[in-house]
């Protein structure tokens, strides 16, 4: 997949978690921070990274940075996705299905800070295992990025898709119809 350059989108930055973290040495404890960041633009591109430091603005600059080399493009259906998505990823299972207009984004805390940065309005999830935020987020991000558009598995199978109430290509009856 083709990398998206992070300079040509107006992103935003939204903070999931950050946590301390000790390592044990002799003389005592060190600390340091991570911190696990969303960047997105509301349009359907959306990235995760995680960034550790010995301070907490620090690790946020990194993971931000992190965040914007993982950036991914989702396909979107009006203000929600194409289609029901489940995806584990280590301990967490993170299930993603289309929702009505008007629905809203029905999420926890990670996932809803990942669907809220990609753009997505209406949506139902659900967070099963592990409540991890790195993991969930991680397997938010998986999830998004088996999202087919209609288009696209037309073209990968080589067949036009029309319209069942206009007979119309799709894209032509989607716009006809208002949808």
């Amino acid at each position: 997949m083709a990398r998206i350059d992070p300079n040509k989108l107006a992103l935003e930055e939204r903070v999931v978690q950050i946590n301390r973290v000790a390592k044990v040495v002799k003389g005592g404890r060190r600390f340091s921070f991570s911190a696990v960041i969303v960047v997105g633009d509301g349009a359907g591109h959306v990235g995760v990274g995680l960034g550790k430091a010995g301070e907490v603005p620090e690790s946020i600059r990194k993971g931000v940075e992190d965040a914007k080399k993982n950036i991914i493009r989702i396909p979107m259906v009006g203000t929600t996705i194409p289609h029901e998505v489940n995806v584990e990823f280590n301990a967490s299972r993170v299930m993603l299905k289309p929702a009505s207009q008007g629905t809203g984004v029905i999420a926890g805390g990670s996932v809803r800070a990942v669907l809220e940065a990609a753009g997505v309005r209406d949506i139902l999830s659900k967070v099963y295992g592990s409540t991890n935020p790195v993991n969930v987020s991680r397997a938010t991000i998986l999830a998004l990025g088996q999202l087919h558009s209609a288009e696209e598995l037309g073209a990968r199978r080589g067949v036009t898709l029309t319209s069942r109430i206009s007979g119309q290509p799709a894209a032509a009856a989607e716009a006809v119809d208002g949808r």
